[in-house]
């Protein structure tokens, strides 16, 4: 939130978050205590007891009735299949009641939370977690939202707990695959203990120098491509293992970005050739798809060697053909944050998000903590369906992916 939402730089225990969604932030003081762990699939009302049955002669089974079936994607409203495709974030520590509306409505796909969503009481944002599952309850077509967060370790946590330790700290450990296997496991308990599903890490990016902007933050595993897709694959493998889906970020690679170039902030361009661009910087997803990743982050920046005219998620090149085509990914493309000022060029939140879905990006990340944004981003998606301006088709096979996904999990 895709992971995937960037600030640099060693950021001081207690500093507020950095706005975009994969900007780096001090991990929360681990005083706070733990929230329970207790199941967040909201108490309905108990059904009322069957009576006992009357004695009879010859009892006969009443067959078991079939549930109406879901309706196909294919039978949904424009405004329905568009807000299957959008996740959307709120300010503070309440979901707004409009949040609660539009996922009673079955229009959201997921929620990103941010540590103002968690406030100083750990058990503010596990009450939350349980509002909106008992309105997704009340939804048409009940099923699991998307309740994510960036918590990749060390400074990049946004919920009290672990990983304590950085991608980069992994990869110096006397047995990185074991720390990798570990702090995906800690991820993993960190997350379901509030009640999320999913998380918008590792970070697959191979940095090249000390102090450039994946390293300076201590976000990438090594400068080797084949240790990162090592690493990261079982960290993928240990949360997904526990029941957190995994988000594989920033596809095609931010590891070439010089320190200060970061897309939340500014436009970046990365004019690495193609043969590097492949044998280095997507190496690691090839590991990410053979282990399964559940999602893949584009990434903001835009790749001559790919597509000079679009950031990579909004490149159909870099989407269909690069990452689906080329690496054979078949799961869920989500995108950074929809806000990010690397986007200014392309206009306000409505050309962003007809953009994204032109170029086949599953969900779109609406992380500016604003209910407003995602509203606009799905209406302007239903507006194009209507019109006739995006293929159905092709839009709907993206929301039956999120809603396999949102099956998947609890």
């Amino acid at each position: 939130m895709a992971l995937s939402l960037r600030s640099i730089g060693l950021l001081a225990l207690g500093l507020a978050l950095a706005a975009g969604c994969g900007s780096p932030a001090p991990a929360a003081a681990a005083a706070r205590p733990r929230p329970a762990t207790t199941s967040a699939e909201p108490t309905g009302p108990s059904p009322s007891p069957s009576p006992s049955p009357s004695p009879s002669p010859s009892p006969t089974a009443s067959p078991t009735p079939t549930p109406d079936p879901t309706p196909s994607p294919t039978a949904a409203s424009s405004a329905d299949l568009a807000g299957q495709r959008i996740v959307y974030s709120y300010p503070g520590t309440t979901p707004p009641a409009a949040l609660l509306q539009r996922i009673r409505e079955g229009r959201v796909a997921g929620v990103i939370f941010f540590a103002e969503n968690v406030g100083n009481d750990p058990f503010v944002l596990r009450n939350a977690v349980d509002q909106l599952r008992q309105a997704e309850q009340q939804s048409p077509h009940p099923r699991p939202l998307l309740l994510m967060t960036d918590q990749e370790g060390g400074l990049v946590r946004r919920l009290p707990g672990g990983p304590a330790q950085s991608a980069k700290d992994v990869g110096r450990a006397a047995d990185p695959t074991a720390a990798a296997t570990r702090t995906g496991g800690e991820a993993a308990a960190t997350l379901s203990g509030y009640g999320l599903n999913l998380n918008l890490a590792p970070v697959l990016d191979v940095y090249r120098t000390p102090g450039d902007f994946a390293d300076s933050a201590q976000r990438s595993y090594s400068t080797d491509p084949a240790t990162v897709g090592k690493l990261g694959s079982a960290f993928i493998k240990a949360q997904q293992t526990a029941g957190v889906a995994a988000t594989a970020k920033h596809f095609p690679g931010l590891g070439s970005a010089p320190a200060g170039a970061n897309t939340d902030e500014e436009p970046v361009t990365l004019t690495l050739p193609l043969d590097q661009l492949r044998a280095v910087d997507e190496r690691p997803y090839r590991d990410a798809v053979a282990a399964e990743v559940k999602l893949v982050m584009l990434s903001w920046a835009i790749y001559p060697a790919l597509d000079p005219a679009h950031p990579a998620g909004m490149s159909g090149t870099v989407v269909r053909e690069e990452l689906r085509g080329r690496l054979a990914y078949r799961g869920v493309t989500v995108t950074d944050a929809l806000e990010a000022k690397a986007l200014d060029p392309v206009g306000g939140t409505s050309k962003r998000a007809l953009a994204v879905a032109e170029a086949g990006v599953d969900l779109i990340l609406c992380s500016a903590r604003d209910v407003a944004q995602g509203d606009q981003a799905a209406a302007a998606l239903a507006s194009a369906l209507d019109a006739g301006d995006l293929d159905r088709e092709a839009f709907t096979a993206s929301a039956t992916r999120v809603d396999a996904l949102r099956d998947s999990l609890k």
